[in-house]
């Protein structure tokens, strides 16, 4: 079974940075497009970025020029560098992927989400 795991979320001032990495594991095949979500208290789940197979990028307009998605194939690795964080940046972060397994077809798999607080 594929598996996501994101690290790299915590508490930042306003202004500051953080950079959250979610990583897959298991039977992968190959893994299209790479997203991150987040979802702030009382607020629905956002579309915040999403990063193609051929590296193409897809911005919220609230977090452009802000934030940074990447990906590494090799590690089969997402990546979101946050800059210039801003307290209403503050949500529960989630990664997705768009994978095809060795065995199965093409499926959406989550991670359990990463805590991204900014506040002074």
């Amino acid at each position: 079974q594929v598996q996501l795991v994101e690290s790299g979320g915590g508490l930042v001032q306003p202004g500051g940075s953080l950079r959250l990495s979610c990583a897959a594991s298991g039977s992968i095949f190959e893994i299209y497009t790479m997203s991150w979500h987040r979802q702030a208290p009382g607020k629905q789940r956002e579309l915040v970025t999403t990063i193609t197979s051929s590296g193409s990028t897809n911005y919220a307009d609230s977090v452009k020029g802000r934030f940074t998605i990447s990906r590494d194939d090799a590690k089969n690795t997402v990546y979101l560098q946050m800059n210039s964080l801003k307290p209403e940046d503050t949500a529960v972060y989630f990664c997705s992927a768009d994978i095809r397994t060795k065995l199965m077809g093409r499926s959406d798999y989550w991670g359990q989400g990463t805590q991204v607080t900014v506040s002074s």
